[in-house]
């Protein structure tokens, strides 16, 4: 359990530690940020793929493969439904978010719990990985998806500073999105520990889910300012530095 405290404060405190660099680097170029966001994508795909849907299909037992399948689609589509309420951020970022400093609260508050609802479900998947009783595989996800927080954090900054937001608030708002994945994080560890018999399903959700993120939002993000061949070989750089972790932690 303090294994789990601590994982979930490191996943939402990765987000708070970009939203800090945000603050010292607030006119990062595209390519810098896509090269970040790229690699992140590449450790969140592997850590999708070893650390929930293989270990989803292993505890399936006779229907493994019918239970993952049907796991990774209902994840994906509780993101996509998601997306239908509320854009996420890097469908925000770009629009007048950043171009007029005249936005009004009620658009902040939806770039902020933009962010937030899509914090939910990837601290889930942190929290849900530990129900598999691999600590190596567990630490794994929540690494992967907590080096993601870090240019999510970062992006985040821009747009609420432009909109009139003070420093100190932005920060504030920064944490809460934090705070979400912490949440996020406790009920994926309970759900699969109340009922094991949900943990091949709820590993194929949160796989799901990453790779709903990966695929929607952040490759077209990495691949929409010019820097496509550099995005594209970060994130075989940054699958690959996680499947050899994964061979080297067995």
């Amino acid at each position: 359990m303090t294994m789990v405290f601590l994982t979930a404060l490191g996943v939402g405190g990765a987000t708070m530690i970009g939203a800090l660099v945000g603050f010292l680097f607030q006119k990062q170029s595209h390519r810098f940020s896509d090269i970040i966001l790229s690699f992140a994508a590449g450790v969140m795909l592997a850590a999708a793929v070893l650390g929930l849907i293989l270990p989803s299909l292993e505890y399936g037992g006779k229907f493994g493969i019918l239970t993952t399948v049907c796991g990774i689609f209902v994840g994906a589509l509780c993101l996509n439904f998601m997306d239908k309420l509320v854009p996420h951020l890097h469908k925000m970022a770009g629009t007048d978010m950043e171009s007029h400093q005249d936005t009004n609260l009620s658009k902040v508050l939806l770039f902020v719990m933009a962010i937030a609802i899509h914090n939910l479900p990837e601290g889930i998947a942190a929290g849900v990985g530990f129900g598999s009783d691999n600590l190596a595989q567990a630490l794994l996800i929540a690494g992967g998806i907590a080096l993601q927080n870090i240019p999510e954090g970062m992006v985040i900054i821009a747009p609420m500073l432009s909109a009139g937001v003070s420093k100190g608030r932005t920060l504030f708002l920064a944490l809460m999105t934090g705070v979400v994945e912490v949440i996020g994080t406790f009920i994926g560890y309970f759900a699969v520990n109340l009922s094991t018999a949900v943990l091949p399903f709820m590993l194929a959700f949160a796989g799901g889910t990453m790779l709903y993120v990966i695929s929607d939002e952040m490759i077209p993000e990495t691949h929409a300012h010019g820097s496509e061949r550099g995005a594209t070989y970060a994130l075989l750089a940054g699958f690959s530095v996680m499947l050899i972790t994964d061979v080297l932690l067995g």
